[in-house]
């Protein structure tokens, strides 16, 4: 089945940058795809996360053409900055599929111990994320969504907060948070996904 996008973009979490990706970017080029990552700055948790969603959209408005579509895949901090993106900066026309990977989006308990503006964004039922959620099937609803998270999450507190109740939702009884962009299992049910089986 022919693919309706090969452009993957990898929007990464707090602390780290696009090489977080380099694993997986690497697997998804041998299969065809075109991968592309982006550097949110700052990515410490300093930053409105709004404002790192508008770098985002920066970088797909100057990085491709108006009438390529998009893979976009965010993890962690990085799906609520893809999440923005495509809910509130018109985000949705620019992207083929998205697929979501450990990200707090109802908040995560975890994000009470910082109070710096990004981090406390990512507190459940934040300002932030009462605005993201109150949409939720009118927005992300419209796309192909893949949901991926782990139960043994200790960044994602719940870890069933990464739930969004749209798309398919896959559990990946992954050990620890980053590990979700490094085990086989996350890269079968991306692969299957954007296959469409």
């Amino acid at each position: 089945m022919k693919q309706s996008s090969n452009i993957i973009l990898m929007v990464h979490g707090i602390t780290d940058t696009g090489n977080i990706f380099n694993d997986m970017a690497s697997y998804f080029e041998k299969k065809g795809y075109k991968i592309y990552t982006i550097d949110l700055i700052p990515n410490l948790g300093t930053a409105d996360l709004r404002d790192l969603a508008q770098q985002l959209k920066t970088y797909i408005d100057t990085q491709f053409l108006p009438q390529e579509k998009i893979i976009l895949l965010g993890f962690s901090m990085g799906g609520l900055v893809t999440r923005y993106y495509l809910q509130r900066l018109n985000g949705l026309e620019r992207i083929d599929r998205y697929i979501s990977i450990s990200a707090p989006n109802n908040g995560t308990n975890l994000a009470y111990t910082l109070p710096l503006e990004g981090i406390m964004q990512m507190r459940p039922n934040s300002e932030f994320l009462q605005d993201l959620n109150k949409d939720i099937k009118e927005t992300l609803g419209q796309i192909k969504s893949l949901i991926l998270w782990t139960p043994f999450d200790a960044m994602i507190i719940p870890a069933n907060s990464s739930l969004l109740s749209i798309g398919k939702e896959v559990n990946i009884p992954v050990l620890f948070h980053k590990w979700m962009l490094f085990d086989q299992r996350v890269y079968d049910e991306i692969d299957s996904f954007l296959k469409g089986t």
